[in-house]
């Protein structure tokens, strides 16, 4: 099979440049399939591939309506004929209401099934809360064996698009809605599945991004850190399943401190596969952007949304000046405005102070007698009860009368020793009348 074109063969002629990323995949979708045959798309009444891949391939474009359970299995149902499908639905429908499919039709069987959640993140603004999906990276990976690969820009959709074909196993693609800013200046680097990309060098703190906005939010706050005099290394991550933990680890090593950025939940995404590898391999203090509290009420744009829940450029930017502050300068890494550990007297940076010997500690005092519990050190206080005790006296209140006998306000209980004057009753099977009712 030859290598996919950069385009589809269309008409000669001017043509509008597509801007948004669901535009830029259609076009990458319709290249992809004119040169393999097994290419089919599944839609899911999206709109926009009906006209622009159904109308190029009307024999190769199927439509199941909003029912993306059915398209799932019946994706899964195509591949294990030898077929590519691609399945089309938006983020939230695909890992959250067609979740049981996805587990088990696609990945459970590990048939190469594409599936393409549009609208992920909060990209479907003025959809409302309903079409917001915030949780699917910590669903798709937590499913073993699904490549997961959320792009930068416009410009990584086409080299995503490309590499996840050559896959035999099942991928899902995060895509946004609208346009993006662009975070690849120059030539895009080599898309390679599961390995991070160094967009920016930095000796203080590393920015660990995912998914167009956060990494666009990362580098402008890696511009502002530069005037602070602190250095910021950015790390794209654009592949989510399998994850580049080497690449990870080697930031973490390199920098004093770590901030992770994300269009998601602070549970399950890029923030927990980040500290899970820093923990293990370079401890350092890792802070977390990502959407937090609850979703605003009112209707805003990408952006703003994101902004009102807790990510945008000055975010990160705060959160590397608080991830540093929290690192220990052991390792000689102190940009400007950190503050500096005193150096005990007598010793080495960091190291404890000599004991100097100081007046005895005074004794403690023997245990008062008559407390609820003599072994406790310090007595427990006793909270007022609401409500008066019916029996006279207040709630918690000890009793230390002599064995036996009853408390004030209450009446001696029976001994619960056994009768051994009277003779045993024998046990006899109960009769039809007295047995349990059906």
């Amino acid at each position: 099979m030859t290598a996919p074109a950069t385009g589809p063969s269309t008409p000669a002629g001017p043509r509008p440049a597509p801007s948004g990323p669901r535009e830029v995949y259609r076009e990458a979708l319709t290249a992809l399939a004119a040169h393999d045959e097994r290419v089919l798309c599944l839609d899911s009444d999206l709109g926009g591939l009906d006209t622009s891949f159904g109308s190029r391939f009307p024999e190769r474009y199927v439509s199941t309506g909003i029912a993306e359970a059915n398209l799932f299995t019946v994706s899964a149902g195509l591949a294990a004929r030898g077929l590519r499908p691609y399945a089309h639905t938006m983020a939230t429908f695909a890992a959250t209401r067609a979740a049981e499919q996805l587990k088990l039709d696609i990945v459970g069987t590990g048939l190469p099934v594409r599936v393409v959640a549009t609208h992920a993140g909060l990209s479907a603004a003025h959809f409302g809360s309903t079409h917001y999906c915030l949780e699917d990276l910590a669903v798709t990976r937590a499913l073993h064996g699904l490549t997961v690969v959320v792009p930068a820009d416009v410009r990584e959709i086409g080299p995503a698009l490309a590499a996840l074909h050559e896959l035999d196993g099942p991928s899902y693609l995060r895509l946004g809605r609208s346009a993006t800013p662009a975070v690849h200046g120059g030539p895009v680097p080599p898309f390679r599945i599961g390995e991070a990309v160094t967009l920016r060098a930095g000796d203080d703190v590393t920015l660990v991004a995912c998914g167009p906005l956060p990494v666009h939010f990362a580098l402008t706050a890696a511009d502002r850190l530069a005037g602070d005099g602190v250095t910021a290394r950015v790390l794209q991550v654009h592949t989510l399943a399998p994850f580049d933990e080497a690449a990870v680890a080697a930031a973490a090593a390199g920098t004093a401190a770590l901030v992770t950025v994300e269009e998601h939940r602070p549970q399950g995404g890029l923030g927990d596969a980040v500290t899970h590898v820093v923990a293990a391999h370079a401890p350092r203090p890792v802070l977390r952007v990502a959407v937090t509290g609850p979703l605003p009420g009112l209707v805003d744009d990408h952006a703003g949304l994101l902004a009102g829940t807790g990510v945008s450029a000055q975010a990160v930017h705060d959160a590397a000046l608080r991830a540093l502050a929290l690192a220990p300068p052991a390792d000689g890494r102190r940009p400007a405005g950190r503050p500096v550990r005193p150096r005990p007297a007598g010793g080495a940076p960091g190291a404890p102070a000599p004991h100097r010997p100081g007046p005895p500690p005074a004794p403690r005092p023997e245990p008062a007698a008559g407390r609820a519990s003599d072994a406790d050190p310090v007595p427990r206080p006793v909270r007022p009860h609401p409500r008066p005790n019916p029996c006279g006296e207040p709630y918690g209140t000890p009793y230390r009368g002599t064995p036996g006998s009853p408390a004030p306000g209450r009446r001696a209980q029976p001994s619960a020793a056994p009768d051994r004057t009277r003779p045993a009753t024998p046990i006899t099977s109960a009769t039809p009348s007295e047995s349990r009712p059906s």
